[in-house]
């Protein structure tokens, strides 16, 4: 690991007067107040969901770091562990649009993106917007709709925008799609296209709750859902605000190298038939601002990197036919790759 007392090595050396890191350092106030702000701001939110969410901490800092990181969040694992939970709870915590669609099979594209219909008053063409136009989508399950459908949001994730009719629209920042899905082992399901789940910034798993803390849903969820005494700690404009600032991060020549090896490494692993994109790489780099800025630093380490591995990049990658056969899983080779890889030296 490259933290500790070495951290601040990836800083430049001598920064521009305009950089973050110089700003901070001479306390005139810029990017600190950001960073300060950003803090409290984000922990408003993350202690908001984890009233929601019991024992689950690095998932909702996973879930936080996506939405500052300017992504999308695909959540996975088995029916009844909090799945939907998650992404409403993250939605409520912010006062902002937000809309929910339910997937199933006879779902169509328009039904997300919105239709053209005709106006009778006006005798003319007018354009109804689907739930897409919101803030914040929850997708729930999402690989229960068929392929035409789930690429009804293609567009949408990756530009920020929806064409209807050969009339484009753009879609409000903040914004970002929360979908949940269930394994491809379970009944009635589609498995995601590569080009969208290249398009989800992160993927995590909810996993089972330990035993202190589905004691503590039992009371907490007993009689009434905490979900209802959710209220927004932060505004759409507080969410823009804390995006501009991760945007700054500073990102160290060496740090970025080291993510690019990192993605092109999975391009060439024996145990897969496909590695990451570039898109991943980007993407790797925008969540790691967004995890150090979180942790209050104005700077990206290798750690930052290190801990978003997985959940960045495993979704996109498909195993050999033989890797499957052992049982050889993505985030298998990405946590390998990451022991293997050699980590840059702080100053470098």
């Amino acid at each position: 690991m490259a933290v500790g007392t070495h951290g601040e090595s990836f800083m430049e050396t001598d920064p521009p007067a305009s950089h973050p890191a110089r700003r901070r350092a001479s306390g005139d106030g810029g990017t600190a107040r950001g960073l300060d702000g950003l803090a409290h701001i984000a922990n408003k939110i993350r202690d908001a969901v984890e009233s929601v969410i019991e024992g689950k901490p690095s998932v909702v800092r996973l879930a936080l770091t996506v939405l500052l990181a300017e992504g999308h969040l695909l959540i996975e694992d088995v029916p009844g562990v909090g799945k939907t939970m998650l992404a409403k709870a993250l939605a409520r915590s912010v006062d902002c649009s937000v809309r929910r669609v339910q997937f199933t099979p006879d779902l169509l594209p328009s039904d997300i993106t919105g239709v053209s219909a005709y106006n009778q008053e006006l005798r003319e063409f007018e354009f109804k917007p689907g739930p897409v136009f919101a803030n914040i989508v929850v997708g729930d399950e999402i690989n229960r709709a068929s392929p035409k459908t789930q690429s009804a949001l293609l567009e949408c994730m990756e530009e920020r925008q929806v064409t209807v009719d050969g009339t484009t629209y753009a879609l409000e920042p903040p914004f970002m799609v929360i979908s949940t899905q269930n394994p491809v082992e379970m009944e009635g399901t589609y498995p995601l296209p590569e080009a969208q789940r290249d398009r989800f910034t992160a993927r995590i798993s909810m996993g089972y709750p330990d035993a202190a803390a589905e004691l503590e849903m039992l009371d907490t969820h007993g009689q009434t859902s905490p979900l209802d005494r959710l209220t927004p700690v932060a505004h759409a404009a507080d969410v823009r605000d804390l995006i501009e600032v991760v945007r700054r991060q500073h990102v160290a020549p060496a740090v970025k190298q080291y993510a690019i090896d990192l993605v092109a490494a999975t391009r060439k692993h024996p145990e897969l038939r496909l590695g990451a994109s570039p898109r991943a790489t980007l993407h790797l780099v925008r969540a790691a601002r967004a995890y150090a800025a979180l942790d209050d630093r104005d700077y990206v380490v290798p750690d930052d990197v290190q801990d978003l591995a997985v959940p960045v990049l495993a979704h996109r990658l498909l195993p050999t036919a033989e890797a499957q056969v052992e049982r050889r899983r993505p985030e298998q080779v990405v946590a390998d790759l990451v022991k293997r890889l050699p980590v840059p030296s702080p100053g470098k």
